[in-house]
């Protein structure tokens, strides 16, 4: 039966199975909110082109921590924004951030 769905729908089948988004492990976490998994840390969407909204998670060093404290996010917007550094992670194709 798999060799006659993977004729079938092979983009639809491939697509699931080379990037697994339909999986989301550690089973039964809220990635919306990282704060519970990740000190110094809160959920951003970014719009990249009209009609492509891009999920990210913006994470203060630990050297920030007793700033980051508390605060919403526009204090983590504005700390994008400062002379510091940014690092970009890119996690793969696989599985969820």
């Amino acid at each position: 039966a798999v060799p006659f769905l993977i004729c079938l729908f092979p983009s639809v089948l491939l697509t699931k199975f080379v990037y697994l988004n339909f999986l989301a492990f550690p089973f039964f976490v809220d990635f919306r909110r990282p704060e519970l998994l990740v000190n110094n840390t809160i959920n951003l969407h970014l719009t990249t082109e009209p009609g492509i909204t891009v999920g990210i998670w913006h994470t203060v060093p630990g050297s920030r921590g007793a700033e980051a404290q508390g605060k919403d996010q526009r204090w983590y917007e504005e700390a994008l924004a400062d002379a510091h550094p940014v690092i970009i992670y890119l996690h793969g194709n696989g599985g969820t951030r």
